[in-house]
């Protein structure tokens, strides 16, 4: 076997991440995408001493195991790669790869309580993020997800099984729109055009709903026309707002020069687990919904009913944790390296009259070091890097009684543990919570102690 060869093999076994790998004359190759049982075709990509890499080329025979209902775009487009998969089947998956992870670390004697599934497993999305471009050059205007595999080409995904109704609407007016009207989508290449991205937001326990254009700042449109048609559509939930971006930033992310009101308001309401959050165009919130009630509800379960404690809540976003824990405790404290985000937080604290909540905007490696009160607990819930090591150490530094990690990384969550672990600190217990439903993604909620 030599670089460039095509090669077929059943895949053996998936990865977390999205990552399985199968062998060819007893050597194990890698790829990206595929699911277990599948008889794949493979080109080589690079051979090492210790790995072989491979590029999926085309799945030649379905697995045993994909039996579920997919969307007309499973296959083409690179989103829900595992939608093929029964959803049960689809959380023991997952158990194992949590479980394997850990066992990897030589991590033994905790409690596992499993992978516990969406509550909605279709349609449970309350953001999207749509791209305009087109699925061959020079074709008609589309706008919806990458390809699989493709740098450029955009499929319109029209019936995506992600998200509602609404969403798909909203999707459709908005590519029949531009494509009459005739208007050229932005190249990354030559970094010409104008139409970018389309972020669509929705309150799923409110129904509100946020629509905001991105475009190059290339072409003075007069979008009147377009907000109108929004507007008119028969649709379930209520637009809120109607936003135009102008990014000119080189970099294919949705960036903002500069953010135009085009009707009604810039942010959306929405409700979990009896507090209402405000939510800004750019801010984060866990996109699914329903599946962010019972991960925070883990969340309190896990920390357990006293009312005296001092909780650190790090990497805290817009407050959401801090909040729905701030009932179980005597004083939270939240970090965040987001200006924006800790703005919105101190909004949200306001509007459900919390009083016990702190936040603080700058760094978690910088700012734990003059922080004078000490936590009965710190939950941290860090982005897919993890925890970075200098901050880490100063975690363990304030010796806290029990720590909460929460992860959508188990890779880096074992990682992290196992610095913990040197520091005197077992693990008490462990859940997943699948916030990714057919994708290879799951969030992990962790307990630990200090011996």
């Amino acid at each position: 076997m030599k670089k460039r060869d095509i090669v077929e093999f059943k895949i053996d076994a998936m990865e977390f991440g999205g990552n399985s790998y199968g062998y060819v004359e007893d050597e194990r190759v890698d790829i990206k995408g595929g699911i277990t049982g599948q008889k794949v075709r493979v080109l080589i990509k690079k051979i090492r001493k210790d790995k072989i890499e491979g590029k999926l080329l085309n799945v030649i025979e379905k697995s045993p195991i994909e039996k579920a209902v997919t969307c007309k775009y499973f296959g083409e487009c690179g989103g829900c790669s595992i939608l093929s998969i029964p959803y049960e089947e689809q959380l023991q998956i997952k158990e194992g790869q949590i479980l394997d992870l850990f066992a990897e670390k030589d991590f033994i004697g905790f409690k596992f309580l499993g992978v516990e599934g969406s509550p909605k497993f279709h349609e449970y999305r309350n953001k999207m993020e749509y791209t305009f471009g087109d699925e061959e050059k020079d074709g008609p205007l589309t706008l919806g997800l990458h390809k699989k595999g493709r740098m450029y080409d955009i499929i319109t995904v029209d019936e995506c099984f992600l998200v509602d109704k609404d969403f798909r609407k909203i999707l459709k007016i908005t590519v029949d729109y531009f494509e009459r009207k005739k208007i050229p989508y932005y190249r990354n290449l030559t970094h010409k055009g104008y139409l970018r991205n389309l972020v669509v937001r929705k309150g799923l326990n409110t129904g509100e709903i946020l629509v905001n254009l991105v475009t190059s700042s290339q072409m003075e449109l007069d979008l009147g026309e377009y907000v109108n048609s929004i507007l008119n559509l028969e649709i379930e939930g209520k637009v809120v707002g109607i936003l135009h971006t102008l990014n000119d930033g080189l970099a294919d992310v949705v960036k903002c020069d500069e953010l135009k009101i085009l009707y009604g308001r810039d942010y959306l309401y929405e409700n979990l687990l009896g507090l209402k959050f405000k939510i800004s165009p750019f801010s984060f919130f866990q996109t699914n919904t329903k599946g962010a009630e019972r991960l925070y509800s883990i969340v309190r379960e896990f920390i357990g009913n006293e009312k005296d404690k001092v909780i650190f809540d790090l990497y805290s976003g817009t407050g959401t944790i801090a909040q729905i824990v701030s009932k179980n405790a005597k004083k939270v404290i939240g970090i965040e390296i987001v200006k924006e985000a800790v703005e919105a937080a101190i909004e949200n604290a306001k509007l459900n009259n919390i009083t016990n909540c702190e936040f603080i905007a700058g760094d978690v490696g910088e700012k734990v070091k003059y922080l004078k009160e000490k936590p009965d607990l710190i939950i941290v819930d860090p982005p897919r890097p993890g925890i970075h090591k200098d901050a880490l150490k100063d975690i363990v530094k304030f010796n806290a009684k029990e720590i909460l990690y929460i992860s959508c990384n188990p890779k880096t969550l074992v990682r992290d543990l196992a610095e913990f672990k040197k520091a005197n600190y077992d693990i008490v217990k462990v859940k997943g919570m699948d916030m990714f439903p057919n994708t290879p993604h799951v969030e992990t909620v962790v307990l630990i102690e200090k011996k």
